[in-house]
């Protein structure tokens, strides 16, 4: 690979002896990870599972890498049991300490690599608002947040100003993984290499001082912040974080190293204040991940605090149409009604609101979003048709297959799943209630079935099929 001149003389001075190093680091290929999506399945039964070879990432206590395999193919993938990432990439959402019942907010999310571990941290409490300015990008996140099962998700396609006149003071942790310069990338993605060539680093450091106050004014006082970026930029790296120091006094640089669980950061640089004018020792708490020290590509992490000295900004009250459970004789069709009853998942009602045929089961914000481009708020629960109901692909990944009792289970080796999976016909043999059926495979929910007196009628959600 031909690096640009004018970033190897600057790497060389970053690098000093370990260019050489760096360089050779070129003739490796790019390492492939999977993250086990611990709100489906633990770690350990995960590894019992796993049908392909994999070795623990050391700093991602679930993540793993992989070779010569296609998990992507697999069931499994479709049961959202993992995430296919960049070992490297992993690294934010894990430092970033997210408990159940907050407000997080994945400012740049797409394609949802870190949004799918927030909300996996979330469990299904709080909310997690996930956001990408390119609404097409967005519909991808939107994808991978439902196959991970995620109930409580805003994901919207809006500019960090725009979400900030809605969410001010509003969130107790934000992930902003910054569009950079993709040093970082260059032996993943040569195309990266002219795209710096007719950028550098300037351009993405002039957007990341546009989005990074916005972050600052939506995080509540005590609220934690999660910047990233995949360069080894310091005018996007240090210099970024040290912009946010110098124009919000409140702000102040934590140790990332001591968020990491106790995962294993061998090879992890801390970040260098000297390679920025004026930089504060307090750039020394950043990490840098380079190619020749460790087992994946280039990255830089922050997290940063903000102080207890400002008020909390004050919140709307969100102004949804909500419903309580009504009787059967109520605003939707019986068929609604006996599905629920036979559904055995937390269904808040007094959350419930109906779009058109679609049936929503919002997320607890608490304020109001109206004017935002949402492309989807909570979980889609299914849609009327005519007088009966249809559960979604969405719910199908939210629920576990204890949830629902008419059930169709299935072995990963069973020809008939790769044939669910392609929307084709299916032969039933096992004894099965007429009615909606799930379909799992090895206890994990796929998607949907009807069953009618021997009759199979295939409903996985053909925008998803596997090719």
């Amino acid at each position: 690979m031909v690096l640009p001149e004018s970033y190897t003389e600057r790497i060389k001075k970053q690098l000093g002896e370990e260019y050489e190093e760096y360089l050779r680091s070129f003739e490796h290929e790019a390492e492939n990870g999977l993250r086990v999506n611990t709100a489906k399945v633990s770690v350990e039964d995960f590894v019992k599972l796993c049908p392909f070879e994999i070795k623990p990432v050391p700093w991602v206590k679930n993540g793993f890498f992989y070779e010569g395999e296609r998990p992507a193919i697999h069931p499994y993938y479709f049961a959202g049991l993992y995430y296919l990432q960049e070992p490297s990439a992993m690294t934010p959402a894990s430092i970033l300490p997210v408990t159940p019942g907050e407000r997080v907010l994945d400012l740049c999310a797409a394609p949802g690599g870190k949004s799918t571990e927030l909300a996996a941290k979330l469990k299904g409490q709080g909310v997690l608002v996930s956001n990408d300015v390119s609404s097409t990008r967005a519909k991808a996140l939107l994808k991978n947040l439902e196959l991970f099962g995620t109930p409580n998700a805003l994901v919207v396609s809006e500019t960090p100003q725009k979400l900030c006149e809605v969410f001010e003071g509003y969130f107790d942790k934000i992930l902003v993984d910054a569009p950079c310069s993709g040093e970082g990338m260059f032996r993943k993605k040569a195309a990266i290499v002219k795209n710096w060539e007719q950028y550098g680093t300037g351009y993405y450091h002039a957007i990341q001082s546009e989005i990074l106050p916005y972050a600052v004014k939506m995080l509540r006082p005590g609220g934690m912040l999660l910047y990233s970026t995949c360069t080894f930029s310091p005018e996007e790296d240090e210099g970024s974080v040290q912009e946010i120091l110098d124009a919000f006094p409140e702000i102040r640089v934590l140790d990332a190293a001591e968020y990491a669980n106790g995962a294993d950061l061998t090879g992890f640089e801390h970040g260098n204040p000297d390679w920025i004018e004026n930089g504060s020792e307090e750039l020394r708490k950043t990490l840098r991940l380079w190619p020749h020290k460790i087992r994946g590509e280039g990255h830089f992490v922050a997290l940063l605090q903000k102080g207890e000295d400002r008020e909390e900004s004050g919140a709307a009250t969100l102004r949804v149409s909500s419903v309580s459970k009504p009787s059967k004789a109520g605003k939707f069709p019986a068929e609604v009604y006996e599905f629920f009853d036979k559904l055995h998942y937390d269904i808040d009602f007094s959350r419930i609101e109906q779009r058109g045929e679609q049936i929503f089961m919002l997320p607890k914000l608490g304020v109001s979003v109206k004017g935002l481009r949402i492309l989807r708020s909570g979980l889609l629960l299914g849609e009327i048709k005519t007088k009966r109901f249809e559960p979604s692909q969405a719910l199908a990944c939210a629920i576990k297959a204890k949830d629902f009792d008419n059930r169709l289970e299935l072995k990963a080796e069973d020809e008939r799943v790769l044939k669910y999976l392609k929307c084709e016909t299916l032969e039933v043999e096992e004894k099965l209630e007429n009615g909606l059926v799930l379909v799992c495979v090895d206890g994990f929910p796929l998607g949907w079935g009807k069953y009618s007196n021997g009759n199979f009628k295939n409903r996985y959600f053909a925008g998803w099929r596997h090719m």
